[in-house]
């Protein structure tokens, strides 16, 4: 019996070792799978702004935001400095958001990292400009969920890719704004959950064909409302319909009456990019 007992041994460790290993799916695409009566979700546009006292694109601001909002989805954008370090900022130069002068990607991080960040109404606050990895790593430990803007002089690839390399892909969902962008991305990791354009019919098609699941999709119906036909029609794909409020409809609702996001909810809409969080919390939460 003894003798056995080693070879009995081997053969279950090398059972063991030819099981392939379960691999961790990207959640994701199930967080953003559309369920009929499912709760509607609220993303800060440029991360937080409109505030006094915290700027856009800071951590600081999105930790502020997250206290009222716990489910609150972030919209960042990711630029990169002249040394290929990636932070947050949505300007190609400095002035508006900063207390430096100059084009972005004509500083190196050392540089910006010594500047301070102004709000909405042009104060000069405490907090810096945060790094991607920074806020990324803070994603992952908060369970937030960010909407990644990629800044037209930085590679797509290259922030997927840090993303990967920091293990933050089920907090991030990368905006495009081309199928062919969208295409090399899911290309690149089948995992990947997209903001994909589709304010029309014609879109909607476009994406149907493109080869990417919708399940690796939400959709952005644009900065106006769309005909709630196109809302029905990507629900029936399990797509959830994101609509951007920022700009022309905050100012609407504002002026209006914030009953207003309650009615686009009715419409068919899933999800608010919106300079004003706070007021959309709390006139959904009525």
């Amino acid at each position: 019996m003894k003798k056995l007992l080693l070879p009995l041994l081997l053969v279950g460790i090398l059972i063991a070792g030819c099981t392939p290993s379960v691999e961790k799916k990207n959640t994701l695409q199930e967080f953003f799978s559309y369920t009929e009566n499912g709760e509607t979700l609220i993303s800060a546009h440029r991360g937080g702004k409109s505030y006094a006292g915290y700027p856009e694109n800071c951590l600081e601001t999105m930790k502020y935001i997250k206290e009222s909002i716990p489910n609150a989805l972030f919209e960042i954008d990711v630029a990169s400095s002249e040394d290929g370090v990636l932070f947050l900022m949505h300007d190609s130069s400095l002035e508006r958001t900063t207390t430096g002068s100059g084009r972005v990607d004509q500083k190196d991080w050392e540089t910006l990292s010594q500047l301070h960040l102004k709000d909405d109404f042009d104060s000069i606050t405490d907090y810096q400009i945060p790094l991607f990895k920074d806020v990324l790593d803070w994603a992952k430990k908060e369970n937030a969920i960010l909407t990644v803007d990629i800044k037209r002089s930085v590679d797509p690839e290259l922030v997927l890719r840090f993303i990967e390399e920091n293990e933050a892909l089920a907090q991030s969902v990368i905006i495009t704004y081309s199928m062919e962008t969208a295409q090399q991305l899911y290309k690149l990791n089948p995992e990947v959950v997209l903001s994909v354009s589709i304010r029309n019919m014609k879109e909607f098609e476009t994406a149907a064909s493109s080869g990417i699941p919708w399940k690796n999709m939400m959709a952005f119906t644009g900065t106006i409302e769309s005909d709630p036909s196109l809302y029905a029609k990507l629900h029936e794909q399990g797509v959830m319909c994101m609509l951007g409020t920022l700009g022309n409809l905050d100012k609407k609702a504002k002026a209006r009456g914030d009953v207003l996001y309650n009615e686009w909810t009715k419409l068919g809409i899933d999800v608010f990019a919106t300079d004003r969080p706070l007021e959309v919390q709390k006139a959904l939460s009525k």
